[in-house]
């Protein structure tokens, strides 16, 4: 008896097993975007996690290059030094899944006891983690995020400050006065 009730004090506090855990990025990310999420392409991708609703950032880029909601999530044209690129975005969910052992014990032993299990549903637990992933091309559909390119250093300082301004940015129409 004595070796049950440290037992069960370990049960508890373990009780939840991590499957799955969303990367944690501090601030930004440049890597591979088929590495970072499957359906993303296998282009360099300009990586940061979104802790706004979904739909944000495209309201905010469709506000700020007054797009009117016409292709915001695709081949959006800025500008640096004279040259034009564009660059696609996309919102990528990652979830935390982890699997929690004490409802599949209780079902046990409802199941055990003749009863219908009650806590299917909080077997498994699940909780979003939102990220912009964003990538960029000129007019050559040459990937500007690769290390090669000659304008990378630029580029990255242009999508921090996008994303600088997107996360300081409250009411997007307050973008068109700073433009």
């Amino acid at each position: 008896m004595k070796y049950i009730l440290p037992f069960a004090v370990l049960f508890l506090c373990y009780s939840c097993i991590p499957l799955r855990i969303a990367p944690k990025i501090k601030e930004d990310k440049v890597m591979l975007g088929k590495k970072f999420k499957r359906h993303l392409p296998k282009r360099y991708a300009y990586i940061f996690e979104d802790p706004k609703d979904v739909n944000e950032f495209y309201y905010y880029i469709d506000t700020k290059y007054q797009l009117y909601g016409q292709d915001v999530e695709y081949n959006v044209p800025f500008v640096i030094d004279g040259e034009e690129y564009y660059f696609s975005f996309h919102e990528v969910e990652i979830p935390d899944k982890t699997l929690n052992l004490v409802p599949i014990v209780a079902d046990q032993i409802l199941e055990k006891n003749g009863h219908d299990p009650m806590m299917e549903d909080f077997e498994f637990s699940r909780q979003g983690n939102w990220y912009i992933a964003i990538t960029v091309a000129d007019d050559r559909i040459n990937d500007c995020l690769n290390p090669r390119h000659p304008a990378r250093e630029k580029i990255l300082t242009y999508l921090r400050d996008l994303r600088t301004e997107y996360l300081n940015t409250h009411h997007y129409v307050d973008v068109l006065f700073t433009n």
